[in-house]
């Protein structure tokens, strides 16, 4: 099959763009050119920043595809511009929405494609809902043969998961474990999360395209592993080789206490107990399952990182803002 990609470096994207090429389907990455130093041999690029959609339109005019696949639209004016640019123009648009989007406050912890799409604390959250309600609306409306995926914590080997960080990522918590410092986990870290590596998000996401069961349905695709948020801290501190020294806070507090996004990012999403029901996308690709365990995910991705000088970005401001809050709440107990 001929496939384009939106996008192809992410998260995501990568371990997708790696499996087509290797299950030997001709591939195409539009982008801007800023990370295909990590694409596989045999990929055709189309080097255009897709926003400047007549650019976009004059480079893509004698092209078709059998499956489109945006990685990288977040407002419903992106999705739009798709729908302009692709539409007669491919058998299938497969869009990654995100399972964020689900019913927040969780009304039943098992989450399947039927659940009520609503959540009142994220943005983000609502913008991929209306992406969401547009390509439905145009699928009804006009045939165009689109594809929703809500994936929920996806991660690689570049990123180990957590659920309080700063804006430089995950490498200062592991360095706080690395010193000997205790580290924060929201709540009492004893909710259910459910992580999963994007080599297993790659085999059901590939076996959508081309699938004629896909067309005009949402998929959520995660593992079937559901861990405590305390586990998977623990799972990084163990890989660290260091004892972990949680310090627990609320969601609601870390939220009234930062300039961070955690009123979206945990009471919106990380801070619920949710377990995913994949019985429609093994339905549909049979052979999806996913065979990463956390606490082996996590291993390679820690691995990974301390292998990686690069990826090892401080953050000084997360790290004083973590100590600030664990001295402020150690404080109210001692004048409580």
């Amino acid at each position: 099959m001929k496939v384009l990609l939106i996008g192809g470096t992410g998260t995501i994207s990568s371990a997708i763009t790696r499996l087509l090429v290797k299950k030997g389907h001709e591939v195409y990455i539009l982008n801007r050119g800023t990370r295909n130093d990590t694409l596989p041999e045999g990929v055709k690029i189309i080097c255009v920043d897709i926003n400047n959609e007549a650019e976009a339109a004059e480079k893509l005019a004698d092209m078709t595809f059998d499956a489109v696949c945006d990685f990288i639209g977040f407002v419903p004016a992106q999705l739009e511009r798709d729908y302009r640019l692709f539409n007669g123009k491919t058998k299938q648009f497969l869009y990654i929405s995100s399972a964020s989007a689900y019913h927040k406050p969780v009304r039943h912890y098992k989450i399947t494609e039927g659940t009520t799409l609503a959540n009142p604390y994220w943005e983000y959250s609502r913008n991929k809902i209306a992406c969401e309600e547009y390509l439905m609306k145009m699928y009804r409306e006009n045939g165009f043969p689109v594809t929703i995926i809500r994936p929920s914590h996806t991660y690689d080997e570049r990123s180990v998961p957590l659920g309080v960080h700063g804006s430089k990522g995950c490498w200062q918590v592991l360095k706080r474990m690395l010193d000997g410092k205790p580290v924060i986990i929201h709540g009492d870290g004893t909710t259910l999360w459910t992580i999963t590596f994007n080599k297993d998000f790659a085999v059901a996401f590939v076996g959508l395209i081309g699938n004629p069961h896909a067309i005009g349905e949402a998929f959520h695709i995660t593992s079937d592993e559901s861990v405590t948020w305390n586990q998977i801290y623990k799972a990084i501190a163990d890989s660290l080789g260091v004892e972990l020294k949680p310090y627990y806070v609320s969601s609601q507090m870390l939220h009234e206490l930062s300039n961070y996004d955690f009123q979206g990012g945990l009471i919106g999403d990380k801070a619920n107990t949710v377990v995913f029901d994949n019985s429609k996308v093994k339905a549909a690709v049979p052979e999806f399952n996913a065979t990463i365990r956390a606490e082996e995910g996590i291993k390679i991705a820690v691995e990974y990182m301390l292998a990686h000088k690069e990826l090892q970005v401080e953050d000084e401001e997360f790290d004083n803002w973590c100590d600030k809050v664990i001295d402020a709440m150690e404080n109210l107990k001692k004048n409580f």
